[in-house]
């Protein structure tokens, strides 16, 4: 009997795929989840994350582009760091070029499957 995987299970499994270099946000990962009004839910997933060294948190960001969740990072500038060491480039807590970043899964992924 399979068991079935946690909200919090399936955004990693998600996230896990953004490519290096790229972003998406909370949003676009509860919609193609299948939870579009989830977006706080996916946020709380990526606090629980940072101790989980192969999930790329600094890829997930709010709507606008915005570190949101640097907070949650070790230092006030890790998020930033990592995003940059990626070759993103970001000024006053903003991703330049976001839209040309932005990683769809609902474009990029086939539909989810357990």
């Amino acid at each position: 009997m399979a068991t079935e995987k946690s909200f919090f299970e399936k955004v990693y499994e998600v996230v896990r795929l953004i490519p290096e270099g790229r972003v998406t946000s909370y949003g676009a990962i509860a919609k193609y989840l299948g939870s579009a009004k989830s977006a706080r839910v996916v946020g709380y997933a990526m606090n629980n994350s940072h101790n989980m060294e192969d999930i790329p948190a600094q890829r997930v960001v709010n709507r606008l582009g915005l570190l949101t969740g640097k907070h949650h990072f070790g230092g006030t500038s890790a998020m930033q760091q990592l995003l940059e060491a990626e070759g993103v480039q970001i000024k006053e807590n903003q991703i330049q070029n976001f839209k040309e970043l932005f990683w769809d899964p609902m474009q990029e992924l086939t539909e989810y499957e357990d």
